[in-house]
């Protein structure tokens, strides 16, 4: 395979489906079954999902609460996500391992370094919740933190778009996607790809990101067989041209926003 070692960032509102809030079951064992099969070609996954069909922490401000509270209520979200995916997971027969930022014991593990990397060299999902466990952070954070920490080769940043564009292709019909970019080059283009503290933690540790469309069945195994599918960000990326797609195949938006911890 390609890659031994991988962090799948998944968001939270992608759970939703075609419903306004909370988990859609299809679209949750769509997941499951993804991850399912990645596991199964030896490759050792962890995942990081979001929390935004429940609750983000930069809501908080708007109803008038503490953001640091909201963040806290963000982070339990997340837990409840994981606790979701990996019930689903199990159900499917994979051995997962649910690690938090936040004491729970009743339900998940202490996130300890050592022993997420054990879980994973024993062939167990392991999954990530309630972000660093520390307000003022997203999961993307979360995500490329724990990339870092447990030594992944790519962090796998699973989308409802197939990758990064020039611009929003709804607004801009000439909007071509790229295959392969740069680190500095999305910097300079003013892409959103992750927030910022998190994009920067991946290209001072040279952490490549690929984004790319989860929901499309296959794209996860695909990645893992060294398909190029979504867009590689890079140290170093690529001389390629952005691509040029059919235009009514364009996804509506250029990327998910940022998801709160």
């Amino acid at each position: 395979m390609k890659y031994n070692r991988i962090l799948l960032k998944l968001s939270g509102e992608a759970l939703m489906g075609q419903q306004q809030y909370g988990i859609d079951a299809v679209r949750l064992m769509q997941y499951a079954e993804e991850i399912k099969a990645a596991a199964a070609t030896g490759t050792q996954v962890a995942v990081v999902i979001g929390g935004g069909n429940i609750f983000r922490g930069v809501q908080a401000e708007a109803f008038g609460l503490d953001r640091v509270q909201g963040d806290y209520m963000g982070m339990l979200a997340t837990v409840i996500n994981s606790m979701a995916l990996q019930s689903a997971l199990e159900k499917l027969g994979v051995n997962t391992r649910l690690l938090s930022g936040v004491t729970i014991q009743r339900v998940c593990e202490p996130y300890i370094r050592r022993r997420a990397m054990r879980h994973l060299e024993k062939g167990r999902v392991v999954i990530f919740g309630a972000g660093i466990g520390s307000p003022y952070f997203t999961t993307d954070s979360a995500a490329s933190l724990r990339a870092i920490e447990i030594e992944a080769d790519v962090v796998l940043k699973g989308t409802r778009v197939d990758g990064i564009y020039t611009a929003d292709p709804e607004k801009d019909p000439s909007a071509v996607r790229f295959p392969e970019i740069t680190f500095d080059e999305v910097m300079e283009k003013n892409l959103n790809v992750m927030d910022m503290t998190a994009f920067t933690l991946c290209k001072e540790n040279n952490l490549p990101i690929i984004v790319f469309d989860m929901n499309k069945g296959g794209n996860l195994q695909r990645l893992l067989d060294g398909e190029s599918v979504g867009t590689l960000v890079s140290m170093h990326g690529s001389q390629k041209a952005p691509l040029d797609p059919n235009h009514s195949s364009l996804q509506p938006a250029l990327n998910e926003g940022e998801e709160q911890a």
